[in-house]
């Protein structure tokens, strides 16, 4: 059993049901758009909210385990979602596909892992379409309240911004925030988000 697959076996769900608070504060912007894809997705709690504000979803993840309970969750909050049983590294990331782009927490990446994931989320989302990121920045190390244990994994608004400067940056900021969010994200936490959307629609 892999290490994911191990953890979400525990009862409930890791990290709540709930949707991550940065994903639902950008709400008001998904108006309009079609398509998403969330990466890493886990448990599906993203991936669910996604597909509530009428987006057709495709949610990948490399847990078995996490994918179940990803599908059991869109079907109690009664919405479709595409779960797929894709390991994020291995991921095809087709051209222009999605109007959004959700990567939450996904900092298990090694930097060259992660970039070569930045670069594959730039490369799938569609024209006009929109990037939405959130991790842990590096003071994450010293409140241990979720996240790695490795300072190379985390995020700085200038790794950020040097990463995505293909896009149209509308929102990147660092600050610190209580979250609750299951068992594993709870108490102050150093947070860093990215809002873009990319070039040549409209």
């Amino acid at each position: 059993m892999s290490f994911w697959d191990e953890r979400y076996s525990e009862p409930g769900y890791l990290f709540g049901e709930a949707p991550n608070a940065f994903l639902a504060a950008q709400q008001h912007r998904l108006a309009g758009y079609r398509t998403a894809l969330a990466i890493a997705d886990g448990e599906g709690r993203n991936g669910a909210f996604l597909a509530e504000q009428g987006l057709d979803v495709t949610s990948i993840d490399a847990s078995s385990v996490g994918i179940a309970k990803a599908k059991a969750l869109a079907e109690k909050r009664g919405v479709s979602v595409d779960c797929q049983l894709v390991d994020v590294a291995e991921y095809e990331w087709p051209a222009d596909t999605f109007d959004v782009v959700v990567g939450i927490f996904f900092q298990f990446a090694a930097p060259p892992l992660r970039d070569a994931i930045f670069a594959g989320m730039i490369r799938t989302l569609a024209p006009g379409g929109l990037l939405l990121l959130e991790g842990y920045g590096p003071r994450q190390m010293e409140y241990g309240t979720g996240g790695p244990r490795v300072l190379e994994n985390l995020y700085t608004e200038d790794l950020l911004a040097d990463r995505f400067k293909a896009l149209e940056i509308l929102d990147l900021r660092s600050y610190d925030a209580e979250l609750s969010e299951g068992s594993r994200h709870r108490g102050v936490s150093a947070l860093v988000d990215l809002v873009a959307r990319k070039p040549g629609r409209g």
